[in-house]
């Protein structure tokens, strides 16, 4: 072994500084091989490929050898909450273990800070009538004499999704750069400097990605300069990575540009210009845009755009829209021409008007290219998108063969990569064909800890009535175990008509006894409704139901007796209608492929063992997971399905799944903390 492998070993060893470092440490050879295979990259300089199931460790797998070489390292994950757990619980935890002063540091993108400038100018741009926007601008204004870092995520009580927060932070399209009067005390030029002298950078893909489209958040700078690039979460990588690699123009894009070019109009150039009109001019060009989709502003949804209108649209009504917006934004631009120069503000925002004119040409006439995808997206308000089937070519050419990326090595991880050996479903989509794979299966006793139920009862997931029968079977079961379930659904439609149910059952209990609660997503951000249901399942509690869908197929990490039953309503099978899924489909058939072998059965496999994975998170938790999609255990195609789950034991009958229950019933445990 290299000396770095040595080391890696005796970090790891039942004797090691970890051990000593820990009370929780188990000593885990999936976590050993890992590692090593992670520092033989390293000193290879190669791609590596690894998925490691859950319990493995991975996150110590891969930090442990990268603080060892002593080169420069850029971690990324998915999201800014695993983002702040990295850099705030693990690397420190690492880093202490094997007593090293490394240097670390956390970037985010520019809309995680506080810009100041745009604090300063919020006043300007709030109505006296909008005093929930005023008492929270009061609330930031003090936080931040006194904040060091300016991430927003300090603000006590401060939602992600709040509407304040556009208004005290920049975007690309705002921000003054050099220009601005505050870029000297700048919060994001702060964080991209200690970026700049760190040795161990945390990002996260969403960062990574817009870097890589537009080449200014700083993580440009940083990847010649380091050793090991570490993808965290890298399934995520492709659906992540093609939303940047496109181009996009928004009702919030326009919008924005037209409250902003009214607000700076008047304050620096007052009278030089008819600002009002301008402004008014784009607005009810969006609007109208908005308006030839359908009046109905209820409907959401995606939209293909095939040829000369999305689909249901009348194309002369749409391309009329379609110049209105382009006539409106020449306008804006040649209303800028002339007065940019009295303030940086200004200036700023007609280089946005020209930007987008440019993003709404290039939407408008693509080039033919079959491997690109064209829709249009309806929700609060109107997206038109065009985006790259994957992010293969643009990885290969703009990431691994850019500029002393050859002495780079590069380490992608999850727990979910793939069907087969190859990784196939990850490495094709990525461009790493040629790169090393690893499979490392996770340490837990799974037939001992966990049980598989397919109800064979069960409607068809095509039958009217699947969704009230997943709803009524679910309850029955929560009822039985005192909540501590999630139900899972792959529609938002079936979110609402599952939790609506339950609501009404609920609340037809009688008055004084015991009834579940139930928790449903939307109702509060992520991190709320999963602190929410873990105090719903402590001793004592009155135990809950969480209903949901999209991103809690993933990142849910509840051991212990907190969730013992998982609830799957339907085979996670892409939806066929979604534009980009439609345009995979008909490239993979030009190319006489199966899409439903090559696309869908791929697909479904890595989002079912996600939502699975929600299930066992620690050696000492006990669960069952329920597939209420017969098709799972009728169809062929369902052995490869469950070939790629944990090997659970098999619940047969209604009656086995209740003795299930109740075993988990009395069983008693406390919270497990999984070992790192």
């Amino acid at each position: 072994m290299s000396p770095l492998e040595n080391d890696v070993a005796a970090f790891f060893d039942a004797a090691g500084p970890l051990a000593r470092g820990t009370q929780r440490f188990a000593q885990r050879q999936g976590q050993l091989d890992m590692a090593l295979a992670v520092a033989q990259a390293i000193d290879r300089r190669e791609a590596l490929v690894v998925e490691a199931g859950t319990g493995v460790g991975k996150t110590y797998a891969y930090l442990a050898p990268a603080l060892l070489s002593g080169g420069r390292t850029l971690i990324s994950t998915a999201t800014k909450a695993l983002q702040d757990q990295l850099f705030g619980r693990d690397l420190p935890a690492v880093c202490r273990a094997l007593g090293l002063p490394a240097r670390t540091a956390l970037l985010k993108g520019r809309s995680s800070y506080l810009c100041l400038h745009r604090m300063e100018q919020a006043r300007y741009l709030l109505e006296p009538h909008e005093r929930y926007l005023h008492q929270w601008l009061d609330r930031i204004e003090a936080w931040s004499r006194q904040t060091q870092s300016g991430d927003m995520a300090e603000v006590p009580g401060l939602d992600e999704r709040a509407a304040i927060l556009p208004l005290v932070t920049s975007t690309r399209e705002n921000c003054l750069g050099s220009q601005c009067p505050q870029f000297r005390a700048c919060h994001v030029n702060q964080a991209r400097r200690e970026a700049m002298a760190a040795d161990i950078v945390v990002v996260n893909h969403h960062l990574f990605f817009a870097d890589v489209a537009v080449r200014e958040s700083g993580v440009a700078e940083l990847l010649p300069a380091v050793e090991l690039v570490v993808f965290d979460e890298a399934h995520q990588l492709n659906e992540i990575g093609v939303q940047f690699l496109g181009v996009q123009v928004s009702s919030g894009h326009l919008l924005d540009l037209a409250r902003d070019t009214l607000a700076h109009g008047l304050q620096a150039a007052r009278g030089l210009r008819d600002w009002s009109a301008l402004a008014a001019g784009l607005e009810r060009a969006a609007q109208d845009l908005r308006l030839a989709i359908g009046a109905d502003r209820r409907s959401t949804g995606k939209r293909r755009w095939h040829n000369a209108a999305p689909e249901g649209v009348d194309a002369a009504e749409w391309a009329a829209a379609l110049d209105a917006l382009a006539d409106a934004l020449d306008h804006l631009c040649d209303g800028l021409h002339g007065v940019e120069e009295h303030s940086p503000d200004l200036a700023r925002v007609a280089q946005r008007a020209h930007e987008l004119a440019q993003r709404l040409q290039a939407i408008r006439e693509p080039e033919v290219d079959a491997r690109v995808a064209r829709w249009v997206e309806l929700g609060a308000g109107l997206r038109l998108v065009l985006t790259p089937l994957d992010i293969a070519e643009a990885f290969q050419t703009k990431v691994l063969a850019r500029d002393g990326a050859p002495s780079t090595t590069w380490v992608f991880t999850s727990a979910t990569l793939g069907h087969d050996d190859a990784l196939s479903w990850f490495t094709e989509l990525v461009g790493l064909k040629d790169a090393r794979t690893l499979r490392v299966a996770s340490p837990f006793d799974y037939a001992a800890q966990a049980a598989l139920y397919v109800p064979p009862h069960m409607p068809a997931p095509s039958d009217p009535g699947h969704t009230d029968a997943v709803a009524h079977a679910a309850w029955g079961w929560a009822g039985r175990i005192g909540g501590r379930t999630l139900v899972l659904t792959t529609t938002l439609r079936a979110v609402k008509r599952i939790a609506d149910a339950m609501t009404g059952w609920a609340e037809a209990q009688v008055p004084g006894t015991s009834v579940l609660e139930v928790l449903v997503q939307g109702q509060a951000p992520k991190r709320e409704l999963l602190r929410q249901f873990e105090r719903a399942g402590l001793p004592g509690a009155r135990g809950a139901v969480l209903v949901a869908s999209a991103s809690f197929w993933e990142g849910v990490d509840l051991p212990g007796d907190v969730l013992q039953l998982v609830v799957i309503d339907k085979l996670p099978f892409p939806p066929p209608d979604d534009p980009l899924v439609e345009a995979r489909t008909r490239q993979i058939e030009h190319e006489g492929g199966s899409a439903f072998t090559r696309y869908f059965l791929p697909e479904a496999a890595v989002a079912l063992k996600q939502g699975a994975g929600r299930l066992i998170r620690s050696e000492h938790d006990r669960g069952v997971l329920v597939v209420c999609d017969v098709r799972l255990r009728r169809m062929g195609y369902g052995r490869k399905l469950l070939a790629g789950l944990p090997a659970m034991r098999s619940v047969e009958s209604d009656e086995a799944m209740w003795g299930e229950l109740d075993a988990l019933v009395t069983t008693t445990s406390t919270t497990a903390h999984p070992p790192v």
